[in-house]
């Protein structure tokens, strides 16, 4: 049986992505859902926190 993992990529100045199996909570403790690898906010300037929507790219973040 093949087990999948989770991967973690950081893409440089830009978002964290996530893919394979896991499971994201919100602060409520509650299950995010969504399909296919995730982009989480690192320059904490998105307004669809905590996924990416690319304000890192106006923000001129390095990281």
């Amino acid at each position: 049986m093949k087990v999948d993992t989770a991967q973690f990529k950081v893409i440089p100045n830009g978002p964290l992505q996530l893919s394979g199996d896991f499971e994201l909570y919100d602060s409520q403790g509650e299950i995010i859902t969504r399909q296919g690898p995730v982009f989480l906010c690192r320059c904490g300037m998105s307004s669809d926190k905590p996924f990416c929507d690319d304000s890192h790219k106006t923000a001129e973040f390095n990281g």
